[in-house]
């Protein structure tokens, strides 16, 4: 009976709410049952509860008397580093170097440099020099087809077998040809003259020259070995030499004027400021023809020093070559000025494409992008957008009509 009546009076005394109905001691908080710890164990409390709760609870209560589980074996460690993971700390291999000298800003351009930097990048991008040994199969190619129709169209007329018209055009059409077909891989030089000039322009980078007139010359061997195994050396494997009636300075004079005129075309239509495009390859290769046709007797129309090297060398008839030494060079020294006093200075995203190719990506682009600009008036080329307004033209604000 005491018992029941001590009993009776426990469960008439009020709950305090701080107190652990189990055990007398204090109970655990609401933001501890959620929040987890040491004090968030519920004592009394199945071990399952204790441990959704993240408790570990006093020694012997729950699954922490025996101390933390162990580790899965089998389970991939979290702290390990992602073998798949780029390098956060190595280099991009597509940013610019930046120890690579500045580009140079042109007197006189400094507005149409600046835009142009900021809408195509920096001139940089348009050299990959990874894709070198593309540019010099392709100039190694290209120069061994042209010489093989300029020299085999010249021998066959020496032999009667083709007309003069024939033999000239022949590398007309070849060089047309060759430029549609792979001009954006190496700009299609196939003349140590056209690299010169190109580079003079700023449209083509010195360091690659001496590779470009190499396999120019290489190429341009290739083909006449080849004409010696087909013909055998006779009439001097179609080599440029002055014609009957005229001497070395006549041939040297004939050679200046008829490259300037060559180089004129191919610097010309290269140009932002002609803006073009694939229809530069008709220009070139049509004046190459029309060269031939009226002027080849005199000189042999060579304009070329790689076209006359190759079957000087393989044929042994050093014959005047030096006319054809230095009548191409000085020829392309002229056009260099002519181009600058006609556009001034070269270096725009179009030139550059076609004196380097447009291998990569950067340069096939801002070639586009140029060409799309100055056609929807957006961009003016380099050469005109600083020259002074005409006072014969019409300018907005001056209150004449414009046509």
């Amino acid at each position: 009976m005491a018992d029941e009546q001590q009993g009776e009076r426990a469960s008439s005394h009020p709950r305090d709410p701080g107190q652990d109905p189990a055990v007398g001691q204090p109970g655990p908080t609401e933001a501890q049952i959620l929040h987890g710890g040491p004090a968030a164990t519920i004592p009394g409390a199945p071990a399952s509860t204790a441990s959704r709760l993240g408790a570990t609870g006093p020694a012997g209560s729950g699954p922490a008397a025996n101390g933390p589980a162990a580790p899965d074996p089998t389970a991939p460690d979290p702290t390990a580093p992602d073998p798949t993971a780029p390098d956060p700390t190595a280099p991009d291999p597509t940013a610019p170097d930046p120890t690579a000298p500045a580009t140079p800003v042109l007197p006189g351009l400094a507005r149409t440099h600046h835009l142009l930097m900021l809408e195509f990048g920096d001139p940089r991008d348009f050299d990959d020099p990874r894709q070198e040994w593309r540019r010099l199969f392709s100039e190694l190619f290209g120069t061994f087809l042209l010489v093989l129709a300029a020299a085999g169209g010249g021998l066959l007329h020496a032999l009667g077998q083709i007309s003069l018209a024939a033999a000239v055009v022949a590398p007309g059409l070849m060089v047309m040809s060759i430029i549609l077909f792979m001009g954006a891989v190496s700009g299609a030089h196939l003349n140590p003259g056209v690299s010169l000039a190109f580079a003079l322009r700023g449209d083509f980078p010195w360091r690659r020259v001496p590779g470009y007139i190499a396999t120019q010359l290489l190429g341009a061997t290739l083909a006449c070995l080849f004409l010696l195994a087909v013909f055998g050396n006779v009439e001097g494997l179609g080599g440029t030499v002055p014609g009957p009636g005229y001497d070395a300075g006549q041939a040297l004079l004939m050679e200046i004027v008829t490259t300037v005129g060559l180089l004129s075309v191919i610097l010309g239509t290269a140009s932002a400021a002609q803006n073009v495009g694939a229809i530069a390859a008709v220009g070139v290769g049509g004046y190459i023809a029309l060269a031939g046709l009226w002027s080849a007797p005199v000189s042999g129309t060579s304009m070329n020093t790689a076209r006359s090297f190759g079957p000087a060398l393989v044929s042994g008839n050093w014959t005047a070559f030096w006319v054809y030494v230095v009548g191409p060079l000085t020829g392309a020294l002229i056009a260099v000025g002519f181009a600058y006093l006609l556009r001034g200075r070269g270096g725009d995203a179009i030139a550059r494409a076609a004196g380097s190719g447009v291998l990569s990506e950067q340069a096939f682009l801002a070639r586009l992008h140029l060409s799309k600009q100055i056609e929807d008036g957006a961009v003016i080329p380099p050469g005109i957008g600083d020259a002074p307004p005409d006072p014969d033209v019409a300018q907005p604000g001056d209150g004449r009509p414009q046509r």
